[in-house]
């Protein structure tokens, strides 16, 4: 009874949410999605942050404090995202795969749509991209997902690299790396992106008997940090803040795997290159609100937005500097936690905020569900309908995330809604316990603190469970490359 009541919600719901003159067409999605972006937004209270259309968007829906990636690299990420799976089920765990090669009957989150009827269209980033030598190419995508994909390119890709300034001659995607562009907005790929949107809106606005699935995928704020230089102005280099070396952050507390992400290259930031760094990382975020606003722009112009659902999110957080750390794949806040940014006409209400902690891995049961498309069964997310609705419901109230070292062990961390628990190599090379309400920051690892034995073995309980339950639950682990320990869950 209880799941025929939330469908008949979700049917009113939906129902509600058409407009008169299509009162039996499905919902649209618009999914935005923003390379290698941590939450430095002004809706998320960043101070130094210039993001006026994202602030807008987050004002219309319902914004989720506490959202976080599955694993913070670009392509497990995004192949869990988009498959409703945790790495350790699609057997993604690195760059440069794609699912296809581990579970290929698995039906995607846009193919799912496309089979219900949808026009699914990728533009941009959505899968792995090697960035920026992917760019202008359809990187590691998946065919069967899309009906339509567009690649375009940019001064950014086809002319500016021998001006950008990087850590590592001749390498711009994995190192830092910045320019500030004297080319205006539309000759930058994320500017051709943001057209080539408005276009394929315009003809979703022509034929509005078939819903849409857009997908638009900005590489911003991906290294190399590149945006027109107006959007470095934004941003006076003496005002952006300076984090010492990750030396200094080394102490007997904290396993050295915590800071394992750090790299050689950074020793030779100096203040004023970080400073350079920062200013160069908050403009290409700058440039990437700009093209979201064309786009959101377009969809208000064309008539859409009242029947489009619009989600924007990044594929996991980023360091800069906090830590001694830059980039991602740590397991701290900054490299887990993500923005999330949902708007279900007639679901959810303007300007509203939910706490509790949620997963990427959410997003595929929830947008099926809103829009009454099958989902596959074995999707191992929660769907954050109930929460778009009422944003004061906890649902699962946990988010968790892994990541590797060296090919050699696992990291797993669980967020609740007070407390981040980590351990890696199942606790034998070390635990983390950061307790948010008084160390946001997550300054002093509590793991070994007498007096938190009991926190320490509840979380522990409760981590390993998850882990337990992100691999198939029919048993049949997918195809894991060579050379990767695998965690033992069987074993406290």
């Amino acid at each position: 009874m209880q799941n025929l009541a939330r469908i008949l919600f979700v049917t009113l719901l939906v129902g509600f949410a058409a407009p008169a003159d299509a009162a039996n067409s499905k919902p649209n999605v618009l999914f935005i999605i923003s390379d290698d972006l941590n939450n430095f937004l002004g809706a998320y209270g960043d101070p130094r942050a210039k993001t006026p259309n994202l602030d807008k968007l987050a004002g219309r829906g319902v914004r989720f404090d506490r959202a976080y990636c599955t694993f913070p690299l670009c392509g497990p990420s995004r192949n869990s995202m988009l498959t409703g799976l945790y790495p350790n089920s699609t057997g993604i765990l690195r760059n440069a795969e794609i699912f296809r090669q581990t579970i290929p009957s698995h039906v995607s989150l846009p193919q799912a749509f496309r089979q219900h009827g949808y026009f699914a269209a990728r533009l941009g980033k959505l899968y792995h991209y090697g960035v920026p030598r992917s760019v202008g190419t359809d990187g590691h995508d998946d065919p069967g997902s899309w009906e339509l994909e567009l690649n375009p390119a940019g001064v950014d890709r086809l002319e500016e690299e021998p001006q950008i300034f990087t850590l590592t001659p001749g390498q711009f995607g994995g190192t830092l790396s910045w320019y500030a562009s004297p080319k205006s907005d539309r000759y930058h790929t994320d500017g051709l992106l943001a057209g080539d949107a408005e276009w394929v809106l315009e003809r979703c606005a022509k034929q509005k008997d078939r819903p849409f699935f857009l997908a638009v995928g900005f590489f911003r704020p991906h290294t190399p940090y590149v945006s027109p230089k107006p959007y470095f102005d934004l941003h006076p280099r003496k005002d952006m803040p300076v984090f010492p070396p990750v030396e200094a952050f080394r102490r007997p507390d904290l396993p050295a795997a915590a800071l394992g992400s750090a790299k050689k290259e950074q020793e030779k930031l100096t203040d004023e290159l970080r400073r350079e760094c920062v200013q160069a990382y908050y403009a290409s975020i700058s440039f990437m609100d700009a093209q979201v606003g064309r786009v959101i722009g377009a969809l208000d112009r064309l008539g859409l937005a009242d029947n489009t659902i619009i989600v924007f999110t990044s594929d996991h957080g980023y360091h800069m500097g906090e830590h001694g750390l830059w980039q991602k794949m740590s397991l701290f806040e900054e490299s887990a936690r993500v923005p999330l940014l949902i708007v279900a006409p007639g679901v959810t209400k303007p300007g509203t905020v939910a706490k509790s902690p949620v997963s990427q891995v959410d997003l595929y049961p929830t947008l099926a569900e809103l829009c009454g498309v099958k989902a596959p069964a074995n999707l191992q997310g929660q769907s954050l309908v109930s929460m778009l609705a009422n944003p004061a419901e906890t649902g699962r109230g946990w988010a968790l995330t892994q990541v590797t070292r060296g090919n050699q062990f696992f990291g797993y961390t669980l967020r609740t809604a007070r407390w981040r628990y980590t351990e890696w190599d199942e606790g034998n090379r070390g635990r983390e316990l950061y307790d948010h309400d008084a160390d946001p920051h997550e300054q002093k690892n509590l793991a070994a603190v007498s007096g938190h034995a009991e926190t320490v073995a509840e979380l522990s309980a409760q981590l390993r469970a998850a882990v337990k339950a992100s691999f198939p639950a029919d048993g049949q682990t997918p195809e894991i490359k060579p050379g990767l320990w695998m965690p033992n869950l069987t074993n406290p």
